[in-house]
């Protein structure tokens, strides 16, 4: 199936992935794409007819500064453009404006007047002025400004220190707006891109994960055929929801290596063996390696030597197991595939380093390396899909909700939770901890919503701390090890505030663990923000 689709030209924003995020909220197809793509890759792309609309990204940059020009080709497929920032910018500079540096920057809340009652922003608004006019809560971060709209162009959005904060040229659909509609900061955002992708664009809503799964499925089978495939299996949502998919599309031709390192949550590794051996009746082939990664871990400290050092001995570890796969035997022919959990988010970032258009955050350890190791071919059948996406198309396959939503965990597991040294009876004590935490996050709901603390909360769980407190207990003193709670709430976790978990709550949970768990005699709870605290601690 051939789906409309929304092509988003990333001039390096740290949100462009929010743009594509989203659209595909509003069901429309969207890909993010580096904005120095010639003019040639634009129209080819567009010749299969499914793309409807142009969104062009924001940028730490300035458009006098730099040579990223958005394609001219964009501006003469005949389809609606959406400028975003400095995509307007770019816009009104490539189609005859005229764009400056501002005297006066403007980095987050605003007020914008909407003007000229344009399509984008018909009856759209957060409230009405005195005189009328439609006011929109939005957040803005820029340094320049448009001060000629090209010609065509009609004012469309100004605030005092931004005159032309919006523009429109509605004959040919092309707009543009300094705010970003893709934050959550911007009120109306999400009715702004729903606007112009499902009636300006005109793009068709049939992005849907349940209807996505046959296409996904058909897909894998004409990329394996009759092979045979192998898939790291961690227990988290990525590689759970992949090995499902798979496993429906080829069954017994797919072989799932589970390596256990010691320090996963309380009794994970079982968890994941019932779920996908038990009730998917997909071959899962347990490793326990526990004493070689807490060996490896003997004495270290630094949380990125510890990082690495997981990460060196699963691919050792999976290394060992895919080349006994690989060798084929026992009823086996050989894998000839590698599987990974690789969604799109990651693809956006790494393929984003290697334009050098956005500013790297961080390298994923699921693109590239590891196939290229093992002489296997990739198959990666995630990769267009945003986590959210993911965790949809998990249910739909029948993998329990609980499982599927479940917070984020660190693929070091608690090696970064235990602060310092790594020991077993320090991951022991911890795991223990932090399952009557989650445990009581789940049995605690907000009178108001009806939640759960743990469904409104983004992230939650318990840090081991190597320090050790005076207590009291019963009639004698204690000198036990200390944890720290950590619950946030995010909507993107680019930024987190501490989540304002009832007293009552924190005073079971406290209670329960300082009386279950001996070893630890003092319960302490994390009220530090991103930024400037990290979510995790290490």
């Amino acid at each position: 199936m051939q789906h409309d689709k929304i092509l988003i030209l990333d001039f390096g924003s740290q949100v462009t992935q929010l743009i594509a995020r989203r659209v595909r909220e509003a069901h429309v197809y969207s890909e993010v794409h580096p904005c120095d793509v010639t003019s040639e890759w634009v129209r080819e792309y567009a010749k299969d007819g499914c793309l409807k609309g142009v969104i062009l990204s924001g940028s730490h940059a300035s458009v006098y500064e730099v040579d990223d020009r958005a394609p001219d080709a964009v501006f003469e497929l005949g389809v609606p453009v959406l400028g975003i920032c400095y995509g307007m910018q770019t816009m009104a500079q490539q189609l005859g404006g005229k764009v400056e540096g501002s005297h006066q920057r403007e980095f987050g809340y605003a007020e914008v007047r909407a003007r000229g009652h344009v399509d984008l922003l018909k009856d759209i608004a957060d409230f009405t002025t005195a005189e009328g006019h439609g006011m929109l809560k939005v957040w803005m971060s820029h340094g320049d400004k448009v001060t000629e709209l090209p010609p065509g162009f009609k004012l469309m959005a100004s605030t005092p220190s931004c005159p032309i904060a919006g523009m429109a040229d509605e004959a040919r659909h092309f707009y543009g707006v300094q705010f970003h509609p893709e934050v959550t900061h911007t009120v109306q955002g999400q009715a702004m891109l729903n606007r112009f992708v499902l009636e300006i664009c005109k793009a068709r809503p049939d992005w849907v994960m349940r209807d996505h799964i046959e296409e996904a499925v058909q897909k894998i089978r004409e990329q394996v055929g009759d092979e045979e495939v192998i898939l790291g299996l961690s227990g988290g949502v990525d590689s759970s929801v992949a090995a499902a998919l798979i496993h429906r599309a080829i069954g017994d031709q797919l072989t799932c290596v589970f390596v256990d390192h010691g320090l996963l949550r309380l009794n994970e590794g079982d968890m994941v063996m019932e779920m996908f051996e038990g009730k998917l009746h997909a071959k899962v082939i347990r490793v326990d390696a526990s004493e070689l990664f807490l060996g490896k871990l003997a004495g270290v400290n630094d949380p990125e030597a510890k990082r690495k050092i997981i990460g060196g001995e699963f691919v050792t570890v999976f290394k060992q197991e895919a080349a006994k796969l690989k060798a084929g035997g026992q009823g086996h022919k050989g894998a000839t595939f590698l599987a990974q959990g690789t969604i799109y988010p990651d693809v956006i970032e790494s393929g984003g380093a290697k334009s050098k258009k956005a500013v790297t955050i961080k390298s994923h350890h699921n693109v590239g390396g590891l196939p290229e190791q093992l002489g296997l071919k990739l198959l990666e059948p995630l990769r267009d899909l945003f986590k959210d996406e993911v965790r949809e198309l998990g249910v739909a396959l029948g993998l329990p909700p609980e499982m599927v939503y479940r917070h984020p965990f660190p693929g070091p597991g608690l090696g970064v939770r235990i602060l310092g040294e790594v020991k077993k009876e320090y991951a022991d004590l911890l795991r223990r901890a932090d399952a009557i935490f989650i445990e009581e996050l789940r049995n605690f709901r907000d009178e108001a919503s009806g939640k759960t603390w743990y469904d409104l909360t983004s992230q939650a769980f318990t840090v081991f701390l190597p320090v050790k407190s005076v207590g009291v207990m019963g009639d004698g003193r204690t000198y036990d090890y200390v944890v720290a709670l950590r619950a946030v709430q995010t909507s993107d976790f680019m930024t987190a505030d501490w989540a304002e978990l009832p007293y009552a709550l924190l005073k079971k949970v406290s209670g329960r663990i300082i009386n279950e768990v001996r070893g630890i005699n003092r319960v302490t709870y994390d009220v530090s923000s991103k930024p400037p605290a990290t979510i995790e601690w290490e």
